[in-house]
């Protein structure tokens, strides 16, 4: 089962499921997600986390990969109620289908986010410091999490994914991530927006590594009752990345400096130790995962899919 099999991270997760074998039920109610996302060959289900109807779906799944969340940061700040109500009641929501349903395995998507009040980097997983909505909503849903496994049992894993980027990443989005706002902005003849200086060092990890590290939770008990950042162990500042970005388009074209947005951390950096020891790697660097994303998008501009982000 993948909550939130519509998005980036959770439509790639399914392909991949798929790739190895694995029979997958997705749930979406593609607020943000796209049907594109989802893969033609899983069981897909359009529905609400927080609705009771969805119990029934959990029926025989083996693993949970809970990815359904409202993830915007600047829409999270400016809509609390709506963010809680997801990102909370909807966690729990799946959390007690899980235990009604005996599921053997809670795979449940944190973030970053959690981090956001710390200033000891690398980031590690035992200290965190939520400050804005995303990310107590996020951590509140990981605490339930805990809960139902001290008190029900529930087998869980919690990862913390740093910034993932790649094919398919949400250029849809009010505020799209800034690989793909950067590669359509250049792609419309536009220039790229940065919030801020350009100063802000953003850990990076490219989706199908990710992937690799979901396929450990399923196949490895070690990561069983444990919290694992999901990060490369490597930064960039924003202007870097776009650096990289015109260097690869081979294009010269000078960013609109606009003023910094509310509730975005200066630094994001994993401490990917515990995650190293299970003997994952990200393999993707960045100039590689930089290009692979060009390449997806120059097919989807040229296709006429994309709606111009003005």
């Amino acid at each position: 089962m993948v909550t939130g099999a519509a998005g980036f991270i959770g439509g790639n997760l399914c392909r991949r499921l798929v790739d190895e074998g694995y029979a997958v039920v997705g749930i979406d109610d593609l607020s943000t997600g796209i049907p594109e996302n989802v893969p033609a060959d899983i069981d897909f289900h359009l529905a609400d986390i927080r609705g009771r109807a969805i119990h029934p779906l959990f029926k025989d799944i083996d693993t949970v990969f809970h990815l359904a969340a409202k993830n915007c940061l600047f829409d999270c700040l400016n809509s609390p109620l709506e963010t809680s109500d997801i990102n909370v009641r909807g966690t729990v929501n799946v959390l007690e289908a899980s235990k009604e349903a005996g599921i053997g395995k809670f795979v449940y998507a944190d973030s970053s986010a959690v981090y956001e009040g710390v200033r000891d980097f690398p980031s590690k997983v035992e200290r965190v410091k939520p400050v804005g909505a995303y990310a107590i909503s996020k951590h509140s849903g990981a605490l339930f999490a805990e809960m139902y496994r001290a008190f029900h049992g529930l087998n869980l894993t919690t990862l913390r994914y740093f910034n993932v980027y790649g094919p398919a990443q949400d250029y849809r989005r009010i505020m799209p991530p800034a690989i793909s706002a950067f590669i359509l902005k250049i792609f419309e003849g536009n220039s790229p927006i940065i919030y801020g200086d350009g100063t802000k060092r953003r850990d990076f990890v490219y989706v199908d590594d990710v992937n690799d590290l979901h396929l450990l939770t399923i196949e490895d008990p070690r990561t069983d009752g444990r919290v694992f950042n999901v990060g490369s162990g490597a930064n960039y500042s924003v202007i870097e990345i776009f650096n990289l970005i015109s260097e690869a388009m081979h294009v010269s074209v000078e960013p609109i400096l606009l003023d910094e947005l509310p509730g975005e951390a200066e630094v994001t950096l994993a401490d990917i130790t515990q995650t190293l020891e299970l003997g994952w790697r990200p393999r993707t660097n960045i100039r590689r995962g930089i290009l692979n994303s060009i390449e997806y998008l120059k097919k989807e501009f040229e296709s006429g899919k994309l709606a111009s982000l003005d």
